[in-house]
């Protein structure tokens, strides 16, 4: 697994009298399978989530993956780290759902041969073939999220980062998702309002006011989480 190293990091938004910190002093090292990253909205999980991939660089403090910084070598990040977002009409870019999937491939400049082969094979594997030339936005919620997801796994990350990608879907979608992420071989950080998926997970983060409060097995860090919660006022 690529190992994922955030040091000192801090980031702010804005400036002068607007600046608002969002995360302070976060320091932290993964090398797991599966990491979750839970915690209140406005705790920083979100802005953290999108460090690991150069969405948002650290104000202070330097993130790496596999070696590569965020900061300068953010190109090679980005093709190590893939980054599902809530709502997947952030990220459908193309008319049609083999289109969209295709997209990553094309700008990478894979042979159109293999992008074919691939954009087949992801599709099956997503339970998406069905609907290869149907209009991208015209699918159902948990079909958006797979497609979605599909575009991002077609590129071979060794790392995805999805950032509460089941809070928009009804039960048996949030499930199908669920069940998709827990068959990927790949490094996965989830972050998550739904704790129950996190039961068989190496190692949970919780945050809380823009720092990290929390770093322990999924049972402990959802104790320490639900008690953060209940003393909440």
């Amino acid at each position: 697994m690529p190992l994922i190293e955030v040091e000192g990091v801090g980031h702010v938004y804005g400036a002068g009298a607007a600046a608002r910190t969002v995360l302070a002093d976060v320091t932290v090292t993964l090398s797991e399978q599966r990491v979750g990253v839970i915690g209140a909205n406005g705790s920083g999980k979100s802005t953290f989530a999108r460090l690991l991939n150069g969405l948002v660089l650290p104000t202070s403090g330097r993130v790496r993956v596999d070696g590569l910084d965020t900061r300068s070598q953010g190109r090679g990040v980005r093709r190590l780290v893939g980054f599902c977002f809530t709502d997947p009409d952030a990220q459908i870019v193309m008319p049609t759902v083999a289109e969209d999937v295709a997209f990553g491939l094309r700008r990478r400049g894979v042979p159109k041969d293999e992008v074919a082969a691939r954009v087949a094979s992801v599709l099956a594997a997503y339970g998406l073939d069905g609907h290869a030339d149907h209009p991208a936005h015209l699918l159902s919620g948990g079909q958006k999220q797979l497609l979605a997801l599909a575009s991002v796994m077609v590129t071979e990350p060794a790392v995805l980062v999805m950032d509460e990608p089941t809070t928009l879907l009804d039960l048996r979608n949030a499930a199908r998702i669920a069940e998709v992420v827990a068959g990927l071989p790949e490094q996965v950080l989830l972050v998550t309002h739904h704790l129950d998926l996190l039961d068989d997970f190496d190692r949970v983060l919780v945050f809380d006011e823009g720092r990290l409060v929390c770093d322990d097995a999924p049972g402990a860090a959802v104790a320490h989480y639900r008690s953060l919660m209940a003393a909440t006022p």
